[in-house]
């Protein structure tokens, strides 16, 4: 079932304490974006279909990474492509986003997801896995 985009950034706001709908709306763009550089095949496509149409997309079309990155280094990213961001709150905006979306998809494809990331992603996603 596809999440509305309304209630989408609404739960980000809410898990993010942000003050705003658009400073949400900016940190989902963000980390979604790095996040779609990371996924392939299947799993992209239906993390996507569970998405907003608008996020759906820049999932789908993210931002190019050369190898995938390390859970410090996607923060470092995500600080680096919000403006006034620092490594704290940049933390805080993935895990805002991370976790509506790992509610979202749901444990199973969330399963998948983390496969295809490396470790420690799933602190990041707010689902801590047994060692």
């Amino acid at each position: 079932m596809t999440l509305r985009r309304e209630a989408f950034l609404d739960h980000v706001k809410e898990r993010g304490e942000y003050g705003t709908v658009e400073e949400a709306e900016r940190a989902a763009r963000v980390v979604l974006a790095l996040l779609g550089a990371h996924l392939i095949g299947e799993v992209r496509a239906q993390l996507a279909a569970r998405l907003p149409e608008e996020f759906a997309l820049i999932l789908l079309n993210p931002l190019q990474s050369a190898e995938p990155l390390s859970t410090e280094r996607f923060v470092r990213a995500t600080a680096a492509w919000i403006e006034g961001a620092t490594e704290q709150t940049a933390t805080w905006d993935v895990s805002a986003v991370l976790s509506t979306v790992a509610d979202t998809a749901g444990e199973d494809l969330l399963g998948q997801i983390l496969l295809q990331l490396p470790a420690g992603y799933d602190l990041l996603f707010g689902r801590p896995q047994p060692t």
